[in-house]
């Protein structure tokens, strides 16, 4: 049966979707075709009508992956323009830096979720990965409300020092609850401090 082209779109939207958030759950190589095909409601042979390979596919679904945002995790409204930098960190840290987020991997930061599979998987996949992760650098620079050098440095820092927080976050929540919230509550302060 021929597919129309609305429907095609649809159906290649689904498995991107399905790949982003199963890729972040359980990792590039922790998932098949066939369950991304599944989870998308398609049949496995169904991929290869729309990408080239599975890699193609990752790398796609790797780039959707970084159109995530922070603050739908805690239901939070994103900061208005006028709220002060100051409040938009906070808000931004608090909700990254969240239990929420730490158990929810497939519908969070995919920089956090895929560092080490990224790393692994070739040339190409850096470059996809870079290309995302420059553009959470510029989105949170925006946030800060600098341009600089300067502005940028501490964004990298504060992104760095985030996704891994949430990295050691994850790997000690099972073994260690108790550590894993350490973690989360330590960097929430030493990164954007509780007003008291």
């Amino acid at each position: 049966m021929k597919v129309s082209k609305t429907q095609a779109a649809e159906n290649r939207e689904g498995i991107v979707e399905a790949a982003a958030r199963l890729y972040r759950e359980k990792g590039l190589d922790g998932v098949g075709v066939a369950e991304i095909t599944r989870d998308a409601g398609l049949t496995h042979g169904g991929l290869y009508r729309h990408f080239e390979s599975k890699d193609a596919l990752a790398r796609e679904a790797c780039l959707r992956a970084f159109e995530w945002t922070i603050t739908p995790l805690e239901g939070l409204e994103p900061p208005s323009s006028d709220t002060a930098p100051a409040a938009k960190l906070h808000t931004l840290v608090h909700s990254y830096l969240s239990a929420s987020h730490r158990d929810h991997p497939g519908e969070g930061c995919p920089a956090a979720a895929l560092a080490a599979d990224a790393a692994r998987a070739g040339p190409e996949m850096s470059e996809v990965f870079a290309q995302g992760v420059e553009r959470n650098i510029q989105r949170f620079m925006r946030i800060l409300e600098g341009d600089d050098a300067a502005t940028r440095a501490r964004t990298i820092a504060t992104l760095s020092s985030m996704v891994g927080a949430l990295v050691l976050a994850r790997a000690t929540a099972a073994g260690n609850p108790a550590l894993s919230e350490e973690i989360l509550a330590t960097l929430r302060q030493q990164l954007a401090p509780d007003e008291s």
